[in-house]
């Protein structure tokens, strides 16, 4: 077996192994590459114009934005926390209104007994729960302090990192491998950019629709619809659920109203403003994102789901470059038979 044969199958295999034995590794580390390519392309944008050098960009960027962060937490986050509260205080009085409603019904007096807690089975746990909570929370904060690092130190000097990876490929393969890393950050670079325009576009439009209806928390909604803008698809869905509940205060046309909304903006965002955005991106197919985005979040849960896209966006690249144009195409072209008259 070839040496550059042998080469990619220890890192394939190395790959499989920690997917498998420590999947969160793998997908913090990428989380932590995204967080990089923001970071860099942010620097790039303000600081080439000054003839700084790589790492300072990255540090203006940053800076840039830990001032902004506290500007924004000086004059927005009281207010939103205030939002935030009233949600919380809301969603559940109303979800119990729509409750009541549908008691009156006997189908919806047997769907209500079904989903009492003593009908459903539970995970076992006792008294051990609130100590896995604690430990849940502290993974949760010691992960997103490693995020921060990674992306951080990625963005600083992403060749240090490249260079080591393509040190343990064959000789051979090290250009194709560069070439590679190069278009893996372009594809990343856009495809988190057009990302960021559609979150921006969905919580603006989502924020002004629910303002004009005279929806309560109207800002803080339109914040949390462009959040889970981040998880095209499912995100949406998600995002929805407590604007219509609180639409539902106004009877069944508020709700109908939020929908309204909410499918008039996710048409915008679907057909016009994703498409312009992403026309020098990756274009990804709608059932290749969804499937990719379910399976993702049955093997790694809530990070998985998250990530999704974005590996799918890195997926096509590879298997387009490495698969299709490498392998496929090399099949030299059929003979025309030979017509003897």
């Amino acid at each position: 077996m070839r040496r550059r044969t042998i080469s990619l199958l220890v890192l394939v295999v190395a790959l499989l192994l920690l997917l498998w034995l420590v999947p969160d590794v793998p997908l913090l580390v990428f989380a932590g590459v995204l967080l990089a390519v923001f970071l860099r392309g942010g620097g790039d944008l303000i600081g080439a114009r000054l003839g700084l050098p790589a790492p300072l960009r990255v540090l203006l960027f940053v800076l840039l934005l830990v001032v902004l962060g506290t500007g924004f937490a000086l004059l927005a986050a009281v207010p939103l926390a205030d939002q935030a509260n009233q949600l919380w205080q809301q969603v559940p009085r109303v979800a119990e209104q729509i409750q009541q409603r549908i008691a009156a019904y006997s189908w919806g007096q047997e769907l209500l007994q079904r989903l009492q807690p003593e009908n459903l089975s539970l995970p076992s746990g006792g008294g051990s729960s609130a100590f896995s909570a604690l430990g849940t929370t502290f993974g949760a904060l010691g992960n997103f302090v490693l995020f921060l690092f990674i992306g951080l130190y990625l963005a600083v000097d992403p060749g240090l990192y490249r260079r080591g990876i393509e040190l343990l490929v064959a000789p051979s393969l090290r250009p194709k491998t560069r070439a590679v890393f190069e278009e893996a950050g372009e594809t990343l670079r856009g495809w988190l950019g057009a990302q960021l325009i559609s979150m921006a576009a969905v919580g603006l439009l989502m924020g002004l629709g629910f303002w004009l209806l005279g929806l309560p928390l109207a800002v803080l909604l339109g914040t949390i619809a462009a959040l889970l803008a981040f998880i095209p698809n499912i995100g949406p869905v998600i995002a929805a659920v407590p604007a219509v509940l609180l639409g539902l205060e106004s009877g069944l046309s508020g709700a109908l109203a939020v929908l309204g909304v909410y499918i008039a903006v996710q048409t915008a965002e679907s057909y016009l403003i994703t498409p312009y955005v992403q026309r020098r991106s990756v274009d990804l197919p709608p059932v290749l994102t969804i499937t990719v985005q379910v399976a993702m979040g049955m093997l790694y849960g809530i990070m998985g789901l998250a990530l999704a896209t974005p590996l799918a966006a890195l997926g096509l690249m590879l298997v387009r470059r490495l698969y299709v144009e490498d392998y496929l195409e090399q099949e030299p072209a059929p003979e025309r038979p030979v017509i003897v008259s």
